[in-house]
């Protein structure tokens, strides 16, 4: 999971190259201002009275003003406006326009005044009013090229994740391999452990129990979802040899809406907060652990209260942030975790 999400924080912070935007830029100059250059070398007869006569001066100025021109809007378009991306789509789509328009008349009105300083000739006024419309026209295909070349960019994005996530499934398969040294001869052995504790009711139950969780455990590596009733019947065995070292020092209580039994949840997801909950937090007479679950508005809600262990038990620290990985790759969205009034509570969406 890790090397995925390396993967997806890289293609999230991904941009148009530069060159390439410069590339598109200077063709579309070069389009636009190729009947001048057919003019100056006599390939074809000058323009009406309508138009500027054409100059070296008049076309170098054309070509390097629509060169920027088209590489601003390419730039925006393509790279720039995705760093506000997280805004509303209403406000992101009335922001996009805003600053599209902005650069437009912008940078229109600024080559209207720069053009008689620097070109040395006055433009015609004919040709002013047409030059509206030709930087509209160019502003449109730099937005749709833009828009293109995000598309293909996302294209390849999502392929490159799809090809992750395969290598990071087969990687999982063969780590699932080498964890299973022949389950059977563990399952034989538990059989026969049970066996020898057969009058011991409680040995028995507990043995059995553990066969269980064992084997849900390596389907683990068959499955990324499961129902929920699954969950907590799987969850409910894990319980029961918790409270065979705990006893009345642990406690837990249900109270899910029947109607979201049959939603996927990612396996082990329940387990997880629940040995989370234990791992983390005094477990006494005078302090006993109580673990609630239960449904709101379409969210499983696993909380208890606050009080941390003396002494921490060891591990990585990373349960919950993988949890979370794992949660966002399989269903696309988060959980959510809070602590707040000395409750720890942490929420999984179902929907």
């Amino acid at each position: 999971m890790i090397f995925i999400n390396k993967t997806i924080t890289i293609l999230t912070t991904t941009f148009i190259k530069q060159k390439v935007l410069l590339c598109i830029a200077l063709i579309i100059s070069i389009l636009l201002t190729l009947p001048r250059i057919l003019i100056i070398f006599g390939i074809v007869d000058d323009l009406s009275t309508a138009f500027t006569p054409a100059s070296i001066k008049d076309i170098l100025f054309r070509f390097l003003w629509f060169t920027l021109f088209s590489w601003l809007l390419l730039e925006f378009n393509a790279n720039t406006k995705y760093f506000y991306s997280k805004f509303q789509s209403v406000l992101r789509g009335l922001t996009t326009v805003i600053i599209n328009i902005a650069l437009y008349l912008a940078l229109l009105h600024l080559f209207l005044f720069l053009y008689p300083r620097l070109v040395g000739e006055s433009m015609v006024s004919e040709e002013q009013g047409l030059t509206y419309f030709i930087y509209f026209v160019v502003a449109i295909i730099a937005i749709f090229i833009a828009r293109i070349l995000r598309y293909q960019l996302s294209l390849k994005e999502k392929l490159i994740e799809q090809e992750a996530l395969k290598q990071q499934s087969l990687q999982n398969e063969l780590m699932a391999l080498k964890n299973q040294v022949n389950p059977h001869f563990l399952f034989n052995s538990l059989n026969s452990l049970s066996a020898l504790v057969k009058e011991n009711n409680d040995a028995t139950s507990f043995i059995n129990k553990l066969s269980y969780l064992y084997r849900y455990i390596l389907q683990s590596s068959e499955r990324d979802l499961v129902t929920l009733e699954e969950e907590l019947e799987f969850l409910k065995s894990y319980i029961y040899l918790i409270k065979v070292r705990y006893r009345s020092r642990f406690s837990i209580n249900y109270n899910l809406d029947e109607s979201l039994l049959k939603k996927k949840v990612p396996i082990l997801a329940l387990q997880l907060l629940v040995e989370n909950a234990v791992k983390h937090n005094e477990i006494s007479e005078e302090h006993p652990l109580e673990v609630n679950i239960y449904s709101e508005d379409g969210f499983i809600v696993i909380e208890n209260k606050i009080r941390p262990r003396k002494t921490l038990s060891s591990g990585t620290g990373n349960g919950l942030a993988n949890l979370n990985k794992r949660y966002y790759a399989l269903k696309k969205k988060h959980i959510s975790i809070s602590n707040t009034n000395n409750i720890f509570k942490v929420k999984l969406s179902v929907n």
